[in-house]
């Protein structure tokens, strides 16, 4: 019974983290919040989903020990999220944007560190962590870049309704980031390697709590 209690209780936290990933997603793909915020969106979406994603990655590779775990994950996010934003598409929102599978490669490079140093999962938590926090935003750009552009996309599907702390405002472009890339990279890394610990913790937790 412990068995399958323990099991139930690491798919049900995966299932939670992978859920909370896709909506970070969902706002990430929010243009009319993209539009008003631009780069300074891009940096703080870029991170949020390279902590959600290395988090449960780490979390799930660890709660396996088979590398390649970490890919599958992502590819649950991936999922989560198209279907989400079919969901979503219902209510106006514009299908293609934000839905490429930006995660999949910087899930690849946290599986890799974690069969080249033979199941080290300390060297997971530095390699791993520092390559998904600066990958990732590389990966988004690319992303970005095969998307519809956000400032035509929100003309053409224009918000019925906006919060309050949603009115739009002047843009921030290029006031405060020369490089959004480069910055999302290095405040990535720094954090993901941190949120990677984390996750492999709540593995260790996990386990000490179902056997109490």
């Amino acid at each position: 019974v412990m068995v399958w209690l323990r099991r139930c209780t690491h798919y049900l936290f995966i299932v939670v983290v992978a859920v909370n990933s896709t909506l970070l997603t969902i706002n990430a793909g929010d243009y009319i919040f993209y539009t008003d915020w631009a780069w300074t969106s891009y940096v703080v979406f870029s991170i949020s989903q390279s902590l959600m994603l290395v988090v449960g990655a780490a979390y799930y590779l660890t709660f396996t020990g088979v590398p390649g775990t970490a890919t599958y994950y992502a590819l649950i996010m991936t999922v989560y999220t198209w279907v989400a934003k079919g969901a979503w598409f219902a209510l106006g929102y514009p299908y293609d944007f934000i839905v490429t599978p930006i995660w999949l490669p910087s899930a690849m490079l946290l599986d890799l560190a974690y069969w080249a140093t033979k199941k080290n999962k300390h060297s997971l938590i530095l390699f791993g962590g520092v390559l998904v926090g600066m990958s990732l935003p590389l990966f988004n750009m690319v992303n970005l870049i095969t998307v519809a552009d956000p400032l035509e996309t929100a003309f053409k599907y224009p918000r019925p309704t906006l919060a309050p702390y949603m009115t739009p405002i002047e843009p921030q472009v290029g006031k405060f980031y020369n490089s959004p890339v480069a910055l999302g990279a290095g405040a990535g890394a720094v954090l993901s390697t941190t949120f990677a610990a984390l996750g492999c913790k709540l593995n260790t937790w996990t386990y000490r709590w179902m056997a109490a």
